[in-house]
């Protein structure tokens, strides 16, 4: 069992999750319970899978909590194009926003294949640091 809070990954996304949960704020009110809620579920889901996962016996079973995970950051690229496209979000705050979803996912991928090259990792540099 892994501690998801050593998780560099964990850690980036559980600062996206936060930095989503701010700029919605700002959101209309009437999507309150719509696409408001779908970015913020979509964005601490992938920190949630991922603790989830450090939660279980193996490491076939973290790297699936690890796949959805990556599902649910594919989700969160698209609601924030539409959160764009809609004028909700404004372009700086997207590309921010884009921006550490990107280096989320790919921390998530090269995660996912040390996962699967290995029994038991051990990865220094996907460990949070201090």
């Amino acid at each position: 069992m892994r501690n998801y809070r050593d998780l560099a990954v964990w850690e980036k996304a559980h600062r996206l999750a936060l930095e989503i949960y701010r700029t919605t704020q700002a959101f209309p009110n009437d999507e309150r319970f719509g696409l408001t809620s779908q970015v913020r579920r979509a964005s601490a889901s992938i920190a949630a899978n991922l603790a989830e996962g450090c939660g279980r016996r193996s490491d076939g079973e973290m790297g699936r909590f690890v796949q959805i995970a990556m599902g649910s950051g594919a989700e969160l690229s698209y609601h924030l194009l539409l959160s764009k496209d809609l004028g909700y979000l404004k372009t700086g705050d997207f590309d921010r926003l884009r921006l550490l979803l990107d280096e989320v996912m790919r921390m998530l991928s090269a995660f996912s294949a040390r996962l699967k090259m290995t029994k038991h990792v051990e990865v220094p540099e996907l460990r949070a640091k201090g």
